[in-house]
Parts: C-alpha cells; structure tokens; sequence
C-alpha cells in the first residue's frame, strides 16, 4: 500500500463502538492511526497535543456518564426482599426444614406470650396434608391474646417485635421467626397467614389474613373482621400453609415438640401429626418457673466501642451519674473506684470525654473488682426438673444434673445447666445423645457446628467410663442434655441452629460437663465392683452344695445337718451382697 498524506482522511475507517447504551465512542481516524505508528516521521506537534486533550476528554466524558449510570441502579434493599432471596438463612433453605422452622417459631412465640402474662401454657399444634409437599400448620395457644392493631406489624412485618432491646431471658429475640414463616407460606402456596386472636374472656376474638409487602417490609391486610373463639378463655390461633415434607426421626416435628416437652416439664402439648391420633405431652410441674427480669449490662462485657458511643450519646450527664446508672452492679463506691483509677473527676461530663479518657475508664473497669450480674435476668430450668422430666422420658438407670452459676460474656449473663440419662435400656452400640438447647428451645440442627458439641468432644469420657476416640462424641447408653440460659444467645446464624463457641460459654459447659461426670463415674465405677463381686458371689453359690456334701463325707453327719450348713451358708452371702 503506498503512503497517505496527512490531507486524506479515509473516513470508512472511522467507527463507533457502544460504551453503554447512550455513550458512543469514536475509534481513532486514520492520520491519528498515521501519528501513532509513525512516531518522528511527521513533524505535527499541534495536531499531536490537540489530539490528546480531545481523547482526554472524550475518556473522562465516557468515565463520567458510566459513574452517572451505575449511580441510578443504586437503591434501598427491604428486609424482607434481602430474606426472600436468602430463606436459607432463616432455615427455610428446604421443605422438611421449612416445616420444622414454621412450627418452631409459632411455638416460641406461644410459650413467650403466656408466662409473660403468667399463664401456664397449654398448646395444640396439628398438621394438615392438603396434598403432595403441601401442609397445614395450625398453632394455638392459651396465651393472653393480641391487641387488634398489633396483630398485622407482629405477623406481617421483619424485625418488629418487643425482645431485640431488652436485656432477659426470652426464646424470640429478633423480630424475624413467625413473619418469615408466613412470607415463606406466601412465596410457596400464594395463601396469606391467618390469625385468630381474643384478648378478654368475654369479647370476640379478631380474624385477620396477612401478607408481607417484600418491597417495603410492610403488611397488606386481605381481610379483617370478628369471629368466634373456640374455648372460654384468651389465645391467639395462627394457620400458615406452606410447601413442605413431613418426616419422622431426630429432625422432625415430632421430635422437637418431644424435646419442648423436655424442657419446658410446666408446658401441656397436645399433637396431631398428619393421618395420625393426637398424642399429648402432659406437664410434668403445675407451676410456671421464675419470671425473668430485665436488667442494664454489666460493665465487663461492654467494649470500648460501645462504652464510646454510650458516653456520646448521654449529653449532659456526669461521668459519676453515668455509671450507676447504665450498668448493673456498678454502686457510688464501685463507681468512685473506677473513676479514681482512670483519673477522670466524677462530675466530667461524658460526651466532652475525648478517645483517651474513654481508654482509662475502659482499663479501669476491667481493674476494679465488680460483683457478677443479678440472676433474675435469667429463668433456668433446675436441677431437680432436669431430672423429673430425664426420668419421665428416659428409661434410664441413673440421672443427674447441675446448673452452674451465672457468668458473663460481652455483657450478657449467662447460665449452663447439664443433665445426663445413663443406662438402663438407653442404647450402648451408638455415640451418646446430645440434646442441645437454647433459651429452652431445642436445637436440632448443625449439631456439629455448635460450642456445646465442642465442648463435650473437648473432654476424655474415659475418665468417666465411657468409650471416646478424640476429635468424636463418645459411645456408650448415655443422653447428655445441656441448656445455655441467657439475656442474648450467640447464635451463629439467623435460623438459630447453633452457638458460637466464646471462650467463656465453653468453658462453663465443660465445667458443667465435668460435675456430672464425677458423679457419673462413681456410679460406673461402683456398678461394675457390685458386677464383679456378683460374679464372684455367684461362683460360690454354685459350690455350696458340693461343700456341703464334702463335710458330710468328712464328718459322717446326717442329711438334715448337711442341709442346715448349706442354708446358713446361703444366708451368710445374701447378708454380703447386702
């Protein structure tokens, strides 16, 4: 090809390719294309240096309206859409678990409600097969019923509920459980939730059909109107239908409510699975437990951050003032030790504290010696009721349990309490039992994943006679129950399956553990002496008789005396076994 004068612009080769939809962006022309691959052969430093401010600009112009695009995909994403996309969070990822998760949020919400209002709880839970993977869920209860106008933010809407800001033991504590199950039952069947609810003995009770606006996390009210309560007292009936598979085993319906049933010995239940009779859990005691009370947050388990934004926030206030009366345990004279090893007056105002002064006040906590949280924050089950209800449901041989005292992580009491099943016709061919709960809720999923499991394969059961190959559950006929209680629950997830391992939680159920285990091992221990000295006793009874006839022989006495020593010496071994 011969050469091109810089007066000959070949404008076919001129193109324009798509940045975005409404941006286009021109290739270079020829004599640009000339410049570019002939460097110093043409003397053309204006056309040169005008060429580069224009593609400058050109890029920064290209650069500025992609900025301006990207900009209005921008927007607020609703709660409900974020668990929409993500239901496994929740633990609604698959149709057996869905089911569970709808019944088990309907329940701790029931059995919340009524020892609130100090009422002894009584539930009915039935499930209906409509079809193939469809069902029915039914849950009511004889709590103190919803006000009207609260009955569609409770049911209709994430993250709304009276639990999240208040520091004692409940089983809810988000906001999220019995909304999702109902956005679930929608985003499955398209069928809205359905609440009964009566507040008065004597009033009629309220119908509401609920769904959830995703986009706004906001509740559509279908239908509104008054009905009939079935029973002379107050509750509240919730039916959800939903996509789901009933099955039976340690991940089922039935299972769990056995496992409430277990730790809640004050609560009735009355079940009817699908195609089957109802089956009842009856109430082991006639009175409802502690009522927990809510308390402010202990000074140990507060970070800095968060004693940072505290003090921001408490304009106004003495730094004195303050710390009496946003923690628990914190007195004038524990207050006054704090501050004198910080340095800071008790009359300093706390949102002038710089970063600083915040430091020493953090240092000077840790340092002074402060009284552990109040207990009433905290509804354990006891030890004695462990046992009641381990007996009731386990045929078992031997049963003990021990609830710890209360401790703190992050700022939030916390109890353990341990109950261990063991013998009896408890199977001895399997890995033991663990049954793992919350706040008395049953955990029956991500076992593995979970501190209480680390915390029971951290410990040698052979210590305590059990067989245990490191890094596993141990083997043996034995149930090992263990219940964390406290005012917030380290969940790892939102589905609420498992506890993050914190140093201080697993510490305190290893020491649970341990208690139980002692007293575990002497009666292994003296249950296999008792074995082995039957045995031994056993081979001499079976020698009485041929010692008798020796001594007969011996001595030449009569049968009637024969028999006599062999009777006397019967009754000598049944006084050593004895």
């Amino acid at each position: 090809m011969g050469s091109r004068s810089l007066g000959h612009i070949d404008h076919s080769l001129t193109e324009t390719l798509p940045l975005f939809e409404d941006t286009p962006l021109r290739t270079k022309s020829a004599p640009e294309r000339v410049h570019a691959d002939h460097k110093g052969s043409i003397d053309t430093p204006a056309a040169g240096a005008g060429g580069e401010r224009s593609r400058q600009k050109k890029k920064t112009s290209a650069f500025s309206v992609a900025a301006h695009v990207l900009a209005t995909r921008q927007r607020e994403i609703s709660i409900s859409e974020f668990f929409t996309k993500n239901r496994h969070l929740l633990g609604f990822d698959n149709p057996s678990r869905a089911l569970l998760a709808t019944v088990k949020e309907a329940v701790d919400n029931s059995l919340d409600a009524c020892e609130e209002a100090r009422i002894l709880p009584e539930l009915t839970v039935e499930l209906i097969e409509k079809s193939e993977n469809r069902y029915r869920v039914i849950v009511e209860d004889n709590g103190p019923g919803i006000v009207k106008t609260q009955v569609p933010k409770i049911f209709g809407k994430l993250l709304y509920g009276s639990k999240f800001h208040v520091l004692k033991q409940t089983r809810g504590q988000q906001g999220i459980g019995i909304s999702a199950a109902g956005m679930y039952g929608l985003l499955t069947t398209g069928k809205p939730i359905t609440i009964v609810s009566r507040t008065h003995p004597r009033a009629e009770a309220h119908y509401y059909e609920l769904q959830i606006d995703t986009e706004k996390n906001h509740p559509i009210v279908l239908k509104e109107s008054k009905t009939q309560w079935n029973g002379p007292g107050t509750g509240t009936r919730v039916e959800i239908e939903l996509e789901g598979r009933y099955q039976r085993g340690r991940h089922s319906v039935d299972f769990y409510l056995q496992q409430t049933a277990l730790a809640n010995p004050h609560v009735q239940i009355h079940y009817r699975a699908p195609k089957s009779d109802l089956i009842t859990f009856p109430r082991v005691v006639d009175e409802l437990p502690l009522e927990p009370l809510e308390i402010k947050p202990h000074p140990y388990g507060v970070e800095l951050g968060l004693l940072h934004a505290m003090l921001k926030s408490a304009k106004g206030q003495s730094i004195g003032r303050f710390l009496q009366g946003a923690f628990s345990r914190v007195s004038p004279r524990v207050a006054a030790q704090i501050l004198d090893r910080a340095g800071i007056k008790p009359t300093a105002k706390c949102h002038l504290l710089d970063l600083s002064c915040v430091e020493r006040l953090y240092t000077a906590i840790s340092q002074t010696r402060i009284l552990a949280p109040p207990t009433n924050c905290l509804s354990p089950i006891g030890e004695a009721l462990i046992e009641k209800s381990l007996r009731q449901q386990l045929p078992a041989e031997f049963y003990v349990a021990r609830t710890r005292p209360p401790v703190v992580y992050r700022g939030n009491p916390f109890l353990v309490e341990v109950g261990l099943a063991y013998g009896g016709e408890l199977s001895s061919d399997n890995l033991v039992s663990l049954y793992r709960f919350a706040n008395r809720v049953p955990l029956l999923f991500q076992q593995s994943a979970c501190a209480m499991t680390q915390a029971v394969m951290s410990i040698d059961w052979r210590n305590y006679g059990l067989t245990h190959n490191r890094g596993s559950l141990p083997a043996g006929p034995l149930v090992i129950l263990i219940h964390l209680a406290s005012v917030w629950v380290p969940y790892t997830s939102e589905s609420k399956e498992a506890i993050a391992d914190y140093d201080e939680i697993l510490h305190e159920i290893r020491l649970a553990l341990q208690e139980c285990g002692r007293h575990l091992a002497r009666y292994v221990r003296k249950r296999r002496q008792e074995a082995e000295a039957e045995r031994k006793r056993s081979y001499i009874e079976k020698y009485i008789p041929h010692i008798g006839t020796a001594l007969q022989e011996i001595i030449g006495m009569p049968d009637q005396r024969r028999l006599l020593i062999e009777d006397h010496l019967k009754q000598m071994l049944e006084r050593s076994r004895s």
